[in-house]
């Protein structure tokens, strides 16, 4: 209610509020098998989404690790006067400086965080329809705030209506690569760079069964993950980087999601593409498909020799031809502008966060919130502040 006021006092005037609201109520839920019929309803076409809001997706995570880290699910479904469902927020609730905070479920292993909407809705929504939204869930709920992380402004050709909520720059924005229709593969990936990759390839392509693929046997998904979950750790030290798929959980979401088959008989919740030879894996690239866009979520390549070829960036080339081949539009390397990505994807897409308070209480957490995201996202966007933020985090560890 605390936000609805100051919605309603930013567009009072603008429009007539009973001719465009079309939220008539909201249904909160507690339970991930009691909104499962609803969820999976919006994964069919006439719906807007992202492969990371998927019901398997988050499912997995959120019996993996948000039970561990105590988080509650909190799934609201607004819908119209006859009942039907206009939108879903798939949400847990988390305790952040003394108020209970609704977050999207997911967290760190979501690049993109989003509701899932019916199409006509998405097009069309106002900042009236955004305020009884959040007059709904705060009548409906003892939650104190939506701590809203890693927003897109659009998602395919919709707009994404929570962006007329007050917002903020996320800390980071993402690097992504726009795929035009029928793009010649020079436009995605120099010739010049595609020369360099051959003259590395060669060297592998002489090993025994040489090849890459995507993993569509649930052996070969097993197999992989068992070769990640050993390699990895050993990358991350050697870079002075936590191994943060050691977190309690992470694991076993990996491997449930990398199972899980989509619903459209396309592939998995995460899909697996590799380059391998008969000795070993040498590179692998794991993410989210949808038909329209791949959103790459977790990397790494061989401890052995094979690793001085740049296994990864031929490996990325070979996502890249095969995503705009399959009429793909777009392709990210997740949040974060590590050298690597900046090789492939030229443009940065803007996402947001929105701190909105639902009680007096949630009024100072959002703030503070909302400050910290903005000091966090000047540092990094600042060198000198962010290798003084790098130096300082390293002699902590």
């Amino acid at each position: 209610m605390v936000m609805a006021a100051a919605i309603e006092g930013q567009t009072a005037g603008a429009r007539t509020w009973s001719n465009a609201i079309r939220i008539a109520g909201v249904d909160i839920f507690h339970d991930l098998a009691a909104a499962e019929a609803i969820w999976r309803g919006f994964e069919t076409p006439g719906h807007s989404f992202t492969p990371y809001q998927r019901f398997d997706f988050l499912a997995a995570w959120q019996r993996q690790v948000g039970e561990r880290d105590g988080l509650r699910p909190f799934i609201v479904v607004a819908h119209d006067s006859e009942r039907r469902p206009l939108l879903l927020l798939p949400l847990a609730i988390e305790s952040r400086l003394g108020a209970q905070c609704a977050t999207f479920m997911g967290g760190k292993h979501s690049t993109f965080n989003m509701a899932l909407y019916d199409r006509d809705f998405a097009a069309n929504a106002t900042e009236a329809d955004l305020a009884a939204l959040i007059t709904l869930i705060s009548e409906r709920s003892r939650v104190d705030a939506l701590a809203l992380h890693q927003q897109p402004l659009r998602w395919q050709d919709l707009p994404n209506p929570m962006a007329l909520l007050p917002h903020q720059p996320s800390v980071n924005d993402c690097p992504v690569l726009a795929i035009p229709p029928d793009a010649e593969p020079a436009t995605l990936v120099s010739n010049s760079f595609r020369r360099r990759l051959k003259g590395k390839e060669r060297k592998l392509q002489a090993l025994p069964g040489y090849r890459y693929y995507v993993a569509t046997e649930g052996a070969d998904v097993c197999r992989l993950l068992d070769w990640f979950f050993r390699v990895k750790p050993l990358r991350m030290a050697e870079q002075k980087l936590p191994n943060v798929f050691a977190e309690p959980g992470v694991e076993q979401f990996i491997r449930a999601a990398c199972l899980a088959p989509r619903a459209d008989g396309k592939g998995y919740a995460i899909d697996i593409h590799a380059l391998e030879c008969d000795e070993e894996p040498i590179a692998i690239f794991a993410g989210v498909a949808d038909g329209h866009r791949f959103s790459m979520m977790f990397n790494t390549y061989t401890m052995s020799a094979n690793s001085k070829y740049s296994p990864g960036l031929i490996l990325m080339r070979d996502i890249i031809d095969r995503h705009a081949g399959d009429n793909y539009r777009a392709l990210d390397l997740g949040i974060g502008s590590d050298e690597y990505k900046r090789l492939f994807c030229k443009d940065d897409e803007a996402i947001f966060d929105s701190f909105i308070p639902l009680s007096l209480r949630g009024r100072p957490a959002a703030s503070v919130l909302s400050r910290l995201n903005r000091a966090k996202r000047a540092v990094k966007q600042n060198p000198h502040l962010l290798e003084i933020a790098q130096n300082l985090r390293a002699m902590f560890r």
